[in-house]
């Protein structure tokens, strides 16, 4: 009998020693894959490596740590998936991009492709070393640009606390990716850094982005077509464009559904919330909500665009993207100029059930009120608006 219970007490051991190795997140750090660290060896093969070793991990939670304290150089690297079990990359230190025109063809830098439950977490930093592809840029020789961090086909995604700095293009792009939160991210980029948007979504859905801080020289967040039930909440946008959908209709049938913008703040921008489609374009855009907005000397803070033409000379083209029941609530604050609201729309395809309450916008140059210009927009207000808008046919409640 006594050999018996012991027999037995030793397989209980073994038992919660077994559990016990399952519950703890195993780390696979990229310095014991040979990464350098020094910020002059490229580090992509040790990444890999590290990467492939963590993804193949199907016993528990495993974890790709990025120490701190170190600078990590990184030419161009995609993390594949599916993995075996839920994933987390920790960030503490800092990756840097090479400091040379290092691609010709549409890139990443990094690029997270195909893999479900992953996060990214960490105090740490991505460097593009963009200025050296803007100065290209201007010069009219470099085509394309990379994209700093791409995510494609990510679902159940968490992107959280990380810095994104100096893209030579868009900072964050979410492509064909569902269910994803990213929260307390911050990216910067100078006012004058061209089409370095924040982050960027298309062909996604279930995206809520909140507590994020976004200085670029382009749209702190943009969206495009195919995306359905995106949120962007307690943020902070400037320098930069605004919080952008669009643009719509360009190459692409347009669907877009149920953008919610709430609880965040617009300091020197260009526009503040904006809607903006390519005459002659086809689809939808609707089931927007713009509610609890302090905008601060924003050239522009409210916009509506179905003439979309940045290049200018456009020619004109009948028909346009619909777009439909856009609700704009509590936006308090001052334009640059004297436009704070335009609501541009196309006669063949006017704005419909666009609704403001509780608006009060004025001139930060205080010489006269702040003013609005509408075309082809129907709807109604409630409440104080400032200031008035005309819609084609207007109603009061």
């Amino acid at each position: 009998m006594a050999a018996m219970t012991r027999a037995l007490l030793l397989l209980l051991l073994f038992v919660l020693a077994i559990w016990s190795a399952e519950g703890q997140q195993r780390v696979y750090d990229v310095l014991d894959f040979h990464a350098a660290g020094d910020g002059k060896t490229d580090d992509a093969q040790a990444f890999l490596a590290a990467w492939q070793a963590a993804c193949s991990d199907g016993r528990g939670e495993p974890v790709m740590a990025i120490p701190g304290e170190r600078v990590f150089l990184l030419s161009q690297v995609s993390f594949q998936g599916p993995c075996k079990s839920p994933i987390t990359v920790k960030l503490d230190g800092n990756i840097v991009a090479p400091n040379n025109i290092w691609t010709k063809q549409e890139a990443s830098l990094l690029t997270f492709f195909g893999i479900d439950h992953l996060t990214l977490d960490g105090n740490g930093e991505i460097d593009g070393q963009g200025a050296i592809w803007w100065d290209c840029y201007s010069r009219k020789t470099c085509q394309d640009r990379p994209v700093l961090l791409g995510f494609a086909r990510c679902n159940y995604l968490t992107v959280t606390r990380i810095h994104l700095k100096d893209s030579a293009e868009k900072h964050m792009t979410l492509f064909q990716c569902s269910q994803v939160i990213v929260d307390s991210v911050s990216v910067t980029a100078p006012a004058d850094s061209p089409n370095t948007d924040g982050i960027t979504v298309a062909f996604s859905n279930n995206t809520y982005i909140s507590n994020c801080a976004i200085q670029t020289g382009d749209d702190c967040v943009s969206v495009l077509s195919d995306t359905k039930n995106i949120t962007v909440t307690q943020s902070r946008c400037g320098p930069g464009h605004g919080i952008s959908v669009g643009s719509l209709g360009g190459s692409e049938t347009a669907m877009v559904e149920q953008i919610t913008v709430s609880n965040c703040n617009f300091v020197g921008t260009m526009t503040g919330v904006r809607i903006k489609s390519w005459q002659g374009g086809k689809g939808y855009a609707k089931g927007f909500l713009f509610q609890t907005l302090n905008m601060t000397e924003v050239q522009n803070p409210i916009v509506i665009d179905q003439f979309y033409c940045p290049q200018g000379n456009c020619p004109i083209k009948n028909g346009g993207v619909a777009i439909s029941n856009a609700k704009f609530i509590d936006i308090q604050g001052t334009s640059s100029e004297q436009e704070a609201i335009r609501l541009l729309c196309s006669q063949s395809v006017p704005c419909q059930d666009i609704y403001f309450s509780n608006i009060n916008l004025s001139w930060a140059n205080q010489t006269a009120p702040a003013n609005a210009t509408t075309l082809n927009a129907h709807g109604s207000t409630a409440g104080m608006v400032v200031p008035r808008i005309q819609f084609s046919d207007i109603s009061f409640s």
